[in-house]
């Protein structure tokens, strides 16, 4: 086994997801990941190559994908066998709140000299909080941490002080946590290193091609990213990463940008190992029209021919689609109006109409777009029970205007877990109509321990309790499920799972309610509900595979990485 300098270790949502009965219910359904949120932060790839260039080993192991993949697989005796000269956790969704300090005790239990350095959105807000764990040694803090980590590591090898070091909170040899300045927020994304052969390279390297697999349905499911920017020009209330979250929380004031250029050569890069979708994260239109004008143009030049999922963060016009046609050959669209309910959605921060939605999705059909996805959420201010069950009436309309293509997909989910940490409403609840009965980082690992998504929920709103956007969530679903079948997008022995497994889901919640109500959270009358929790906690309110696109599986596109490493993993368009 090839020795790491760093190894960053990727935890599952509960450690105890393999013993214990937890309903997490549809918070997963419409990602790739499954329940235990295996798909680690893409922020973990950039760290590890940015490392890598400047002399620092580094290993990516995705801890939670092994104990999902592998029910034997012994935690404990694997990472006792791991040597390095720090352990790198992250922390970026609050759901892996209980997973991650777990990992981390059981790394400083089994190397208690080896430094233990977490990292993550969430990690960032509750810094002062996490440090106090005794199993954590730094935070590092912020959205861009590859140059502070390199920093730490070159201190940690070295043996080194820390007090100078951006953005880090360290413990001194008394225990005491000190917090140096969060100053290492980069303007631009241009120095950030995507390099997309370093994944492959470290299976070579350490012949493990489990741990650094991003979810679990990858190896048939190939589907990689491509970051636009890091920061948001938007505010939706409940989003950990709105404008407001990043300005308060993790000091930056102003969006960074990849350059358009370099986008595209990621994309590139991506396309030489894989033939599968890529997706583009973040609204290209951001940062203005001249910035996606140019990444169009670049895009076509390097005549990129697999799916290229395109986000929308507000409506587009027939121009700008006009655009993507000619410069993309294979492109999809997905955005989220999270309502259909006017105003509902100017309460949660996005102000356009239904009508916009409607001329949006039509100049996107009207020019080339094979697939446009619409994202729909529940717990949203002034949200009712009734207003969550009129979405579906709202978009029989829209499929009756553009179902017929079979190209328009909508979904719906609820907010869950979590209202996320830094955001609007997580900050100033009351104001926002939300309740939150969960607020230090310790409350909300507890949280993840209860027996069901309900008890897990960190909110309820002046509109909706607890129970209301449990059940609306699964009446929705199955609303939802019930239309796509009728307009012929998905066929009716799928539609029939669904239902009956939402329908399952709702009886076995009721279930966990009644044995809560006479023993409490923790009974271990529960186990017996594990097998059908297990089940019931995927493909309720929709089934999982409806989100994917064409794509090769991993194994189909072996020769085309052997290729591209025969031939220099280097190239890059317009380099």
């Amino acid at each position: 086994m090839a020795k790491s300098d760093l190894i960053l270790l990727h935890a599952p949502s509960n450690y105890d997801f393999r013993e214990r009965a937890i309903m997490y219910g549809p918070i997963s359904d419409v990602i790739p990941s499954t329940p235990i949120f295996e798909m680690y932060p893409i922020g973990l790839v950039s760290i590890g190559a940015h490392l890598e260039r400047n002399g620092i080993r580094t290993r990516i192991i995705n801890i939670a994908n092994r104990m999902l993949k592998d029910p034997r697989f012994n935690v404990e005796q694997f990472i006792k066998k791991l040597s390095a000269s720090a352990f790198g956790i992250d922390l970026h969704w609050l759901p892996h709140a209980h997973g991650s300090l777990e990992l981390a005790k059981i790394v400083k239990t089994l190397h208690p000299s080896t430094p233990v350095i977490m990292g993550g959105l969430s990690a960032s807000y509750f810094y002062k909080e996490l440090i106090t764990y005794e199993q954590v040694d730094f935070v590092v803090r912020g959205d861009s941490t590859e140059a502070p980590m390199l920093q730490l590591m070159q201190r940690i090898k070295s043996g080194e002080t820390f007090d100078d070091i951006p953005n880090l909170s360290w413990k001194d040899d008394t225990g005491g946590s000190h917090h140096n300045p969060l100053t290492s927020v980069p303007t631009s994304l241009d120095e950030m290193p995507m390099d997309y052969a370093y994944p492959v390279k470290s299976v070579l390297r350490h012949r493990d091609l489990a741990g650094i697999t991003p979810f679990g349905d990858w190896m048939r499911y190939p589907i990689t990213c491509a970051v636009t920017c890091r920061g948001c020009n938007y505010d939706c209330l409940t989003c950990g990463g709105s404008r407001y979250a990043y300005s308060n929380s993790f000091g930056r004031e102003k969006t960074a940008y990849r350059s358009p250029q370099l986008l595209v050569n990621d994309i590139v890069s991506i396309q030489r190992y894989l033939n599968g979708p890529v997706f583009v994260i973040g609204d290209i239109r951001q940062s203005g029209g001249d910035y996606a004008d140019r990444f169009l143009w670049s895009l076509k030049a390097a005549k990129v021919k697999a799916p290229i999922v395109l986000e929308l963060f507000a409506p587009a016009t027939s121009d700008f689609f006009e655009k993507i046609n000619a410069a993309i050959p294979n492109y999809n669209i997905q955005w989220s109006p999270d309502s259909t309910d006017e105003e509902v959605r100017r309460a949660f921060g996005k102000g356009y109409s239904n009508y916009e939605i409607e001329n949006t999705i039509q100049a996107a059909l009207e020019n080339g777009c094979k697939r446009f996805d619409l994202f729909y959420m529940i717990g949203l201010p002034k949200q009712s029970y009734s207003s969550v069950i009129q979405n579906a009436t709202y978009l029989r309309h829209l499929l009756r205007e553009f179902g017929q293509q079979r190209k328009l997909l909508p979904f719906i989910s609820p907010l869950a877990p979590f209202v996320d940490p830094g955001s609007k409403a997580f900050e100033n609840p009351e104001s926002c109509g939300y309740r939150l009965c969960y607020h230090t980082l310790e409350e909300h690992r507890q949280a993840l321990k209860n027996p069901s998504w309900k008890y897990m929920l960190n909110y309820d709103t002046e509109w909706m309790s607890k129970d209301e956007i449990v059940m609306s969530t699964y009446e929705a679903g199955i609303a939802f499920n019930q239309l796509k079948m009728e307009y012929g997008l998905i066929a009716p022995k799928i539609a029939s799972g669904v239902e009956a497994r939402a329908r399952g889901a709702m009886a076995l919640m009721k279930q966990i309610d009644r044995i809560v109500a006479e023993h409490g959270l923790d009974s271990d009358k529960m186990m017996s509900l594990k097998q059908d929790a297990d089940i019931l906690s995927s493909s309720s309110i929709c089934q999982k595979k409806e989100m994917n696109w064409p794509a090769a599986s991993f194994m189909r596109n072996a020769p085309r990485i052997l290729w591209a490493f025969a031939t220099g993993s280097e190239l890059k368009y317009g380099a």
